[in-house]
């Protein structure tokens, strides 16, 4: 049977251990499915799988002899197996065995990426809600803009992550197809009934076309997949540096009792876990693209992606794990700090409502185009003098004419600028 891996087990599923046992699994259900059309007697396969085994080492000295990993694996079985191992391996190539044991990997490997999608998800949404009218400002080009919602960042990212759930299933149904159909995939000395055979007994679905492989579209998708996973999580770990540089500060990451930043400065607390995402996730990005170039192959088939899938597939799974699992902490421990966001929302002495001013200005018969140009003029002046925005603009003549000290006040409103929050969450399905 083919075992259920758990998430700290995942690079158990890229062991040599594990890649023959999906062999072996493989081979047997072949003698299975033509036993059960009278092709072979039913003891042999009884046989088979009582006696079939294999020792790691064994098939590896094999293959230092005869440059041949499937070989030295089916020398090996026959060792245990006897005589009835004739029938292992009839009508089949290597790929029948080493793709659909690919297929197997991916498929374990996915269903562990799969949970932790999940697992941050959950973070994501629970910390939204902790923050959902927690007013900090909104930044576009790193520059003060608006007012928005500190909760609304692990909204955007919890729906982007649904997003990547999404692809990344997809992706999985992709590549878990298996094939059981002989050299160039003609089906030529073994019937279609051993591939589907084969496939349904591993949860695969079996290949509608393959040549001698199964073609690598199919890998390329599931590597861009997780790469698009590594990108979001790189999109968080980027915001969380920023958020935590010392002129910003109204998050960082956690910081344990006994933990150390420098070498040299004892003070600092630095975003380590953050910048090892960032740094990781581009080898996400790298191995997707190698993934791209190994769609096209040579006619029926060569071996130019072997060597290729052999780092990037169980490299970029571990590390997908690793990194799923490493922001989800980060993100349930991460420390925030509304009462410095309040004080960086005033940093710019009250321009971020310089909108709402403008608006304002236009709903009491301003021209839009004199309107900017009056707000505007006021804001160079704050950024200028440091002065309260309110009160330049209240002592502005033109201004006057349009709004009165009232009007002006009511622009300077922070639950204004959060009040349809709630329409958003909504939308994004974050409150249950």
């Amino acid at each position: 049977m083919i075992p259920r891996y758990t998430r700290e087990e995942m690079g158990k599923i890229w062991s040599d251990e594990n890649r023959f046992r999906v062999w072996l699994e493989i081979e047997t259900l072949a003698c299975e499915a033509r036993a059960e059309k009278g092709e072979i007697p039913k003891d042999v396969v009884k046989n088979i799988r009582a006696k079939g085994n294999f020792e790691v080492q064994r098939i590896l000295d094999i293959e230092a002899e005869v440059k041949h990993d499937v070989i030295a694996f089916l020398t090996n079985v026959a060792e245990y197996v006897g005589e009835d191992s004739k029938h292992i391996h009839y009508g089949m190539t290597s790929s029948d065995v080493l793709d659909t044991a690919l297929a197997v990997q991916c498929k374990q490997a996915g269903e562990i990426i799969l949970r932790d999608i999940e697992n941050l998800i959950e973070a994501l949404r629970l910390r939204a809600i902790e923050f959902k009218m927690t007013p900090c400002v909104g930044r576009s080009h790193g520059i003060h803009a608006e007012i928005t919602s500190f909760g609304l960042k692990f909204a955007m990212w919890c729906e982007e992550m649904r997003r990547n759930k999404k692809r990344f299933e997809a992706a999985l149904e992709s590549v878990s197809v298996g094939q059981v159909s002989g050299a160039v995939g003609t089906f030529e000395h073994l019937e279609p009934y051993v591939q589907e055979f084969v496939c349904e007994k591993l949860g695969l679905k079996a290949e509608s076309v393959s040549t001698q492989v199964i073609q690598r579209d199919r890998h390329a998708e599931f590597l861009c997949a997780i790469a698009m996973i590594g990108s979001t999580l790189d999109k968080i770990a980027v915001e969380v540096r920023h958020l935590q540089r010392t002129e910003v500060l109204e998050a960082e990451e956690f910081f344990s009792k006994k933990q150390k930043g420098s070498s040299a400065m004892p003070h600092k607390r630095n975003p380590i876990v953050s910048e090892q995402v960032s740094g990781l996730a581009r080898l996400l990005r790298t191995n997707a693209l190698a993934g791209l170039e190994n769609v096209p192959l040579w006619h029926e088939r060569d071996i130019s992606h072997s060597s290729v899938e052999r780092v990037i597939l169980p490299d970029s799974t571990i590390l997908a794990n690793h990194l799923l699992t490493k922001v989800t902490k980060l993100v349930e421990n991460l420390l925030v700090y509304p009462e410095q966001m309040i004080k960086n929302i005033n940093l710019t002495n009250g321009l971020v409502f310089s909108q709402t001013v403008l608006l304002a200005l236009t709903k009491k018969g301003c021209l839009r185009e004199v309107a900017y140009r009056l707000v505007q003029r006021n804001a160079m002046e704050v950024w200028k003098t440091k002065e309260n925005f309110q009160i330049v603009l209240k002592r502005d003549s033109e201004i006057a004419e349009y709004l009165n000290e009232n009007e002006i006040n009511s622009c300077f409103d922070f639950d204004k600028s959060l009040k349809n929050v709630d329409y958003i969450f909504k939308q994004a399905r974050i409150e249950n």
